[in-house]
């Protein structure tokens, strides 16, 4: 039976693999930096990263570091057990007390990452009573967390108010007892980000919730780092944020919801990847601790961080590539076809720089990028090297023509 199982399997892969949609994984042989050693695959050694979510540069930060190792010592390796049973210390309520402040919520609860956070949020708020409007281009994990809940489910186009609102006229009318309005802070494909002001103001007309997904703006948007509610004046207007301490909270591993303390609590009593697994690694916890006390002398890596984003978008639009309009350093090098993309990210890789091509069903069909992320860790010099490798790359493209 197994053998029919694995030849169309193997047909399966060779389909993705015809159609440029294979996605290999490159094997790094340093700590996560500006600069990394790619083990593998044609790379010339070192090579600048490009393609990390380490927007400020902690993944390998020496006090980042350190403290999870005395962290090692003092907490152990690993809970063994979840929450309730007997998975719960005090650095992980310490860590969850310092995220509510951080953000200007009432409570936080830990998950293992953002995944589970979202995949927890929905089956445990919403029933078939009830209604949840969701963005369009919303992160996979929203959308398979909604997918677990009862509840009816409206879309609106991405940060599209008009239809937003028609979507929260019809989730009335059709008597929805709760209504959750969820977008992501950031979008991740398209550096984009919500318009939380318009949709707040909606929310308040139509009397929903708003929960926002902040995985890529907490630690360097708006003016404290505290994430696209604080960059557009509402954190006292959002009622959940999910958000990871896998990207710029120092790049581990780990995810949390902060909200209303009633909304918490219950998520403790019912959410079933916080019930049902295991607790966040202590260490993490303890690093992440250390990183929030990074975060509030952090002014000059956001104000680096937003030179390097300004510097590489100008360039590459004096170069003459098409990049997603916006001032986030998710900067998008849009290509279309994804064996060119594929292609490119090769030829880039061969010159020094890592950067991966998405393509679908990552993004649309057609709609194949380079997704470029700067870091604060990146230099002036780097990023003009950056710039220059996507120029040779896009002559060697033509000339080769492959």
């Amino acid at each position: 039976m197994f053998e029919s199982v694995r030849e169309d399997l193997r047909a399966t892969l060779d389909e993705i693999r015809a159609a440029g949609l294979h996605k290999p994984e490159r094997v790094i042989g340093t700590p996560q930096n500006a600069a990394v050693a790619v083990t593998a695959g044609g790379a010339p050694g070192e090579v600048l990263n490009f393609c990390a979510n380490n927007y400020l540069g902690l993944a390998d930060h020496p006090e980042v570091v350190a403290a999870a190792k005395d962290a090692l010592d003092r907490w152990g390796y690993g809970m063994a057990s979840v929450r309730f049973i007997c998975g719960t210390q005090e650095v992980h309520k310490e860590l969850e007390a310092r995220l509510s402040a951080f953000l200007g919520q009432e409570d936080t609860i830990l998950y293992s990452s953002c995944f589970d956070a979202n995949g927890g949020v929905f089956e445990t708020l919403l029933g078939a009573e009830d209604a949840v409007i969701s963005d369009a281009l919303n992160h996979a994990s929203i959308i398979d967390g909604i997918r677990l809940s009862k509840a009816r489910r409206f879309r609106y186009a991405n940060r599209d108010m008009a239809e937003l609102e028609t979507r929260l006229k019809e989730a009335a009318e059709g008597g929805a007892r709760r209504k959750l309005i969820v977008t992501d802070g950031v979008f991740s494909m398209d550096g984009y980000v919500a318009p939380l002001a318009e949709i707040c103001d909606l929310a308040e007309r139509y009397d929903a919730m708003v929960m926002v997904d902040d995985s890529h703006a907490v630690g360097f948007v708006g003016p404290g780092g505290r994430g696209t509610p604080e960059l557009h004046g509402v954190m006292d207007r959002v009622d959940i944020i999910t958000g990871t301490l896998g990207k710029a909270l120092g790049g581990a591993s780990g995810g949390y919801v902060a909200a209303r303390a009633e909304i918490v609590e219950l998520l403790r009593q019912r959410s079933r990847p916080y019930l049902f697994s295991n607790s966040l690694a202590p260490v993490i916890a303890a690093a992440s601790l250390k990183v929030l006390d990074l975060l509030e002398s952090a002014g000059d890596l956001r104000e680096h961080l937003a030179a390097n984003t300004k510097l590489f978008r100008t360039r590459m639009t004096e170069a003459g590539f098409e990049i997603l309009p916006g001032d986030h350093a998710i900067a998008p090098v849009m290509i279309g076809d994804a064996a060119e993309a594929a292609r490119m990210a090769e030829l880039l890789l061969e010159r020094g720089v890592y950067v991966i091509g998405f393509s679908y069903p990552v993004v649309p069909m057609g709609a194949a990028r380079i997704r470029v992320q700067l870091s604060a860790a990146h230099s002036t010099a780097d990023v003009e090297r950056a710039v220059a490798a996507f120029v040779d790359a896009r002559e060697a493209l033509a000339t080769t023509g492959a």
